[in-house]
């Protein structure tokens, strides 16, 4: 960046986990200009992933996923503006915030991720129907959740199924609905899918699978949620988890390139060489899909933030190349996954899914392409390591639990 631009300082649009990553990762690379951090959401940046889970049940507070105290802010030199950034100016390399204010750049970081899908069905305005990506909407679900209640969840992603578990937990009755014909099938193995079937199932909750979901009815508040064959489920709340859109709005007014989300190079530059772009609103090339790939998920965005923050600070302008990795608590499962897996590679067990310590591995034309594993961090880390370089672990290998896998990182 030139001394100009050093002085404007670096505008970081988005106060979730990515946007304090990559103000905290840039007074850690040595850049010592002005860094700004916008967010929309009153209060202190925070972790998302235990909304769903630790903070739900009451076992962690705010100050427990707040991401670090006030005082780091004000040691570190990042400026917090509590705003909604409704427009770019990229002649005057201006961000214009909701109220009038206007904030100038040197170089511009949109991390403005994503937000719930709506259920597009009649009924989906009553009371009684929440969604969960915030804090303020983690606040009120536990509101619901004092008394027991039926509690319909649609959607058995993550999301879905890691606060079905957490319901169940508190002895709530939970019908979790799902269109697909089987839970999380954008992002696991039909082996994986049919484990956490049957595990859910033990635990009490009633999967209706290959059921789309055609309206929600009650006077005034949801009392039940229809499905395409006609069945009426009874429900006290209705909890929507069918995934997420990308906020690109802000890039797509100031003319900035969109496909999938916002459209980055591997060194996470827009077309507009004074922004970049990194997190789950945008699409950036990945070597482990062999495509452009817009991935939801904090890991993720906590990897580009570091990577960004390098090239923005003049450390490196390396392309983004990490190993992409995932984890989802249900009840006492731990689900990690590393690398991205096609629809059509080939899984491979390893370990008895009965003990729920088992891992499936994913290959593609015999070559490894990623890991699904169930209370078995070893597996998982190995992966990860395998997966950075060129893995050599072959399908016969990987379904053979007398080969020791940690003998390939000698090689």
């Amino acid at each position: 960046m030139s001394a100009g631009q050093t002085q404007a300082g670096i505008v970081i649009i988005g106060g979730g986990q990515g946007g304090f990553q990559l103000a905290a990762s840039l007074r850690e690379a040595g850049f010592e200009g002005r860094v700004t951090l916008v967010g929309e959401e009153p209060g202190l940046p925070y972790q998302r992933p235990p909304l769903s889970k630790a903070y739900m049940k009451g076992e962690a507070g705010i100050e427990q996923i707040e991401l670090r105290p006030a005082a780091f802010y004000a040691d570190h030199a990042i400026e917090l503006v509590n705003a909604r950034a409704i427009g770019i100016d990229r002649a005057a390399r201006t961000v214009e915030l909701e109220g009038g204010e206007s904030l100038p750049y040197g170089h511009l970081v949109l991390a403005t991720g994503a937000r719930n899908r709506p259920l597009p069905v009649p009924g989906r305005e009553l009371a009684g129907v929440f969604y969960l990506r915030s804090r303020g909407d983690a606040d009120l679900l536990k509101a619901q959740m004092g008394a027991p209640r039926r509690i319909v969840v649609v959607g058995a992603g993550f999301i879905g199924l890691e606060f079905a578990a957490v319901a169940r937990a508190l002895g709530h009755e939970v019908t979790v609905i799902e269109a697909a014909a089987r839970p999380l099938a954008r992002a696991v193995s039909k082996e994986m899918s049919a484990f956490f079937t049957a595990a859910h199932e033990a635990m009490g909750t009633k999967l209706v699978l290959g059921a789309g979901v055609v309206g929600l009815h009650g006077d005034g508040r949801v009392t039940a949620v229809e499905t395409t064959d006609g069945t009426r489920h009874p429900a006290d709340f209705v909890l929507v988890g069918i995934g997420v859109v990308p906020n690109v709005e802000l890039a797509a007014q100031a003319g900035l390139d969109i496909a999938n989300g916002i459209a980055v190079d591997a060194r996470l530059a827009t077309n507009d060489p004074a922004i970049s772009a990194f997190g789950d609103v945008v699409s950036y090339p990945s070597r482990f899909a062999g495509a452009m790939v817009r991935l939801e998920s904090v890991q993720n965005a906590v990897d580009q933030a570091r990577t960004l923050a390098h090239r923005l600070a003049g450390k490196a302008d390396a392309p983004f190349e990490a190993v992409p990795w995932f984890w989802s608590d249900q009840a006492d499962l731990k689900l990690q996954m590393v690398g991205l897996a096609g629809p059509e590679d080939v899984a491979v067990l390893r370990g008895d899914p009965a003990s729920r310590r088992f891992s499936v591995f994913r290959f593609r034309e015999g070559v490894l392409t990623a890991i699904e594993s169930v209370n078995r961090p070893a597996d998982h880390m190995l992966g990860r390591r395998l997966l950075a370089g060129t893995p050599t672990l072959t399908p016969e290998q990987a379904g053979d639990e007398s080969f020791e896998l940690k003998t390939l990182l000698g090689r």
